[in-house]
């Protein structure tokens, strides 16, 4: 296999064991951005002479016998909307052209302690408020498996960078699937944590208010087992957080694995997904069913209510929030005018109207918790269909009309109940696009979520875009 296309820890045992040179591995990533970044537009800032200097100390340690960590050496990409020290962090908004924070968020801070280079930041769509990514600071990006489809957002820069083979391995952040739904797009895996076990502080805008329940922050790889490391490096608790709890990591025997019951719905009764997209789930649940595992169809009761809350929390409250700040400016990109302009027949929520859909929000977590007690992981769709063209905003799926934010209800759901979910490439539609499953479980349990994905990875996983069509 391509170099390029090597699991982020598989990169980091060669240079451990001496047989690849930090150097030359970043060298390679270099020549590769240079070649592809120009058409797919994923990675906005490249700090190639820092990157070559970190490589270089990087090289000189490992020569001596000394590795500051597992990712010695390992090359990765940061969204722009999470600090880096030094790189830009515009949010994909003219508001924040040419801000480049003096520190690095937490996960940064704790990537780079693990010996991670970061080489470059990654495009999104403005504060993050879409589901593809384009703005009008460094314009569209393309996906690697079609350069007229989006690989996602509001992590889409992230995602094609990691899939083509420009990084290693990288962090998104996610209020809606939005590390999840590029991951699905990208044909690669991405982890949205139970809100607060990754700290998100460091993040623009800040993870606070709603959205300190709804965002989390989250590694995107090509494996399941790069991301439970990228997992292990960047989780604990910080202080700046508000959510942020000391949750410590655990290991998930075997025996305990055995026990777990899961559950699998094909769609939400409100939704529906493509044919193919079914068929991607089905082949996740034959192969888990044939590891041992008992699959059970099971769709918790209280999704649609989850989905219509998250509406309010995210949409509403975000249109209130960002309103303000970018109509006095009169600087927006086309993609959020577009979504303030979705927004304009909302009512905004008076004080009443958010404390019960606050109450509301906690009481539906807690029923939804309830039933899953007996089943603590579920096997369903990331998305309605694979990656769309740029620009579509609806589409015929099982003779039903799908409007925009609809397609995505499926990673909402877990967003508004703050549970940690997966994503696991299976397969590719007749187009050859990707396709994934999410993994969902109980708050707090990111390590079985991992260990269940790893166990549907076995028999699937990434699987490399032809580059030749977009060189």
């Amino acid at each position: 296999m391509d170099l390029l296309f090597q699991p982020a820890t598989e990169m980091a045992r060669l240079i451990r064991e001496r047989k690849l040179s930090p150097v030359e591995l970043l060298d390679a990533h270099l020549a590769r951005i240079e070649k592809l970044n120009p058409k797919l537009n994923a990675i906005v800032d490249i700090a190639a002479d820092q990157a070559r200097e970190e490589a270089q100390r990087a090289e000189w340690l490992a020569a001596r016998g000394e590795f500051l960590g597992p990712f010695h050496g390992v090359p990765i990409t940061i969204k722009s909307s999470i600090e880096v020290a030094g790189m830009l962090c515009e949010t994909g908004s003219p508001l924040n052209e040419g801000y480049r924070p003096k520190t690095d968020a937490v996960l940064v801070r704790r990537l780079k302690d693990a010996g991670a280079i970061v080489l470059g930041t990654t495009n999104c769509p403005e504060f993050l408020m879409a589901y593809e990514t384009d703005n009008a600071l460094h314009g569209r990006t393309n996906s690697p498996w079609a350069l007229d489809r989006t690989p996602g957002g509001s992590s889409g820069g992230e995602a094609a960078a990691i899939a083509s083979g420009m990084s290693a391995a990288g962090i998104g952040s996610d209020s809606g699937g939005s590390v999840r739904e590029p991951a699905h797009f990208s044909g690669i895996c991405a982890l949205k944590p139970t809100p607060g076990r990754i700290p998100g502080t460091g993040h623009v805008p800040g993870c606070v208010g709603p959205f300190d329940r709804l965002g989390a922050v989250g590694p995107m790889t090509r494996t399941i087992a790069d991301l439970k490391q990228m997992f292990a490096i960047t989780a604990g608790y910080d202080a700046g957080d508000p959510v942020s709890a000391p949750v410590p990591l655990r290991q998930v025997s075997s025996e305990e694995l055995k026990r777990v019951r899961i559950g699998y719905f094909e769609d939400d009764d409100r939704t529906p997904v493509t044919p193919e997209t079914r068929g991607a789930l089905r082949l996740a649940r034959e192969s888990l069913i044939a590891q041992g595992f008992e699959v059970v169809e099971f769709r918790p009761e209280g999704l649609e209510v989850a989905r219509e809350l998250w509406w309010k929390f995210f949409s509403i409250c975000g249109a209130m929030i960002l309103g303000p700040i970018v109509k006095a400016h009169g600087r927006m990109s086309p993609i959020l005018r577009e979504f303030m302009k979705r927004m304009d027949p909302e009512v905004p929520l008076c004080g009443q109207d958010l404390l019960d859909a606050w109450i509301q929000m906690d009481n539906v977590r807690g029923k939804v918790v309830a039933q899953m007690r007996q089943f603590p992981i579920l096997l369903c769709p990331v998305c309605s269909i694979p990656a769309f063209k740029h620009g579509e905003r609806n589409w015929q799926v099982e003779g039903k009309t799908i409007e925009y934010f609809d397609i995505f209800s499926y990673t909402q759901f877990f967003n508004l109940l703050g549970m940690p979910a997966a994503v696991v490439p299976i397969t590719r539609t007749s187009e050859g696009l990707p396709i994934g499953v999410q993994v969902v479980g109980m708050p707090w349990e990111e390590e079985v979520v991992l260990e269940v994905s790893e166990r549907v990875e076995r028999d699937f996983g990434f699987c490399p875009p032809d580059l030749s069509k977009i060189t």
